[in-house]
């Protein structure tokens, strides 16, 4: 497909599915919550990534869960790779635990390495419960043998669930091609995927992968929908968006912000994930109703159209 063909299908989806209220394709809402596919959880639009906690001290990590806790988020997501951010998450929420759905995840591909980390990740986010465990970064086909293989860290997660220490698995990826892999070989109930304008008008990311996920009922998490593009190397000034490993979108350019998650939702994103880092997640925050009331407008997709002109020689993946 050409890239305005997928600017008009994201569009046209998105057109589609605003009928009804408040929502997208992805998701009936009660207010602003959601349906977050077959989990039967409802969610806020918006959910917390645990790097926004990371390196900036408990204090900070504090106040960012209260100022979210306080505007009705109540999907946290973290990972033992995130630095100290499990430490940190962990002991913010410790007043809101029933309040919320908790989401972790393991790079681990192996029972033996996983079991460890998994106990840990348990100790450190203080509960006895998870909502949602997942492969975190399925990248390489040897990440789907070694997981799902003999001896593999699928054997712990589906245990885990059985033993209701987990409610519900899900997985996370950076490729496609791997991400529809290890759904077809799992009834999984969550995938968290980069649904980027940009990237998609590119190469089309995301799209395939937003219908499979839609066919099976799965809950759809979109991540790296407010990123810009790649920095262009180690020396370009990060500024606020230090933790985020490709540019985010900057919370002054309040159109191209709004523009592209809405697009992201126009994909079929239940709810997304925003960079890193306080910025971007307050922006999002802040402009959700905003977004979720109307679909990507004609305006908006020629502002999208002609950013894609500027940075499509910098994809981030």
């Amino acid at each position: 497909m050409k890239r305005r063909d997928f600017i008009q299908s994201a569009t046209s989806l998105a057109a589609v599915s605003v009928i009804g209220s408040f929502a997208y394709s992805c998701g009936q809402t009660t207010g602003l919550q959601r349906k977050l596919g077959k989990t039967g959880f409802k969610v806020f639009p918006v959910a917390y990534g645990g790097i926004v906690s990371m390196n900036d001290g408990q204090e900070a990590s504090d106040r960012y869960v209260s100022w979210a806790i306080d505007r009705g988020i109540n999907y946290f997501d973290v990972a033992p790779s995130y630095g100290d951010a499990e430490e940190k998450l962990g002991n913010s929420l410790k007043a809101y635990r029933q309040q919320i759905h908790l989401a972790c995840k393991t790079v681990k591909r192996l029972l033996k390495e996983a079991e460890p980390e998994f106990e840990q990740s348990f100790k450190q986010l203080h509960t006895d419960y998870l909502d949602v465990y997942q492969l975190h970064s399925l990248s390489k086909q040897e990440d789907i043998d070694q997981a799902f293989g003999p001896g593999g860290t699928m054997e712990m997660m589906v245990k885990a669930k059985r033993d209701g220490r987990v409610r519900k698995l899900g997985i996370t990826a950076h490729s496609e091609e791997i991400a529809l892999k290890a759904m077809a070989l799992y009834d999984f109930d969550t995938v968290l995927f980069p649904v980027n304008w940009m990237m998609n008008m590119r190469d089309g990311m995301g799209t395939a992968l937003c219908k499979d996920a839609k066919k099976r009922g799965m809950g759809l998490l979109a991540m790296k929908s407010q990123i810009h593009r790649r920095w262009f190397d180690q020396s370009e000034d990060r500024g606020d968006y230090r933790k985020s490993w490709c540019k985010p979108i900057h919370t002054d350019n309040k159109a191209l912000g709004v523009a592209a998650i809405k697009y992201a939702f126009g994909l079929g994103a239940d709810i997304i994930v925003p960079p890193g880092n306080f910025k971007s997640f307050s922006f999002a925050v802040d402009h959700i109703e905003e977004i979720l009331s109307q679909p990507v407008s004609s305006n908006e997709t020629a502002l999208l159209e002609n950013e894609f002109s500027l940075v499509k020689e910098y994809p981030f993946f």
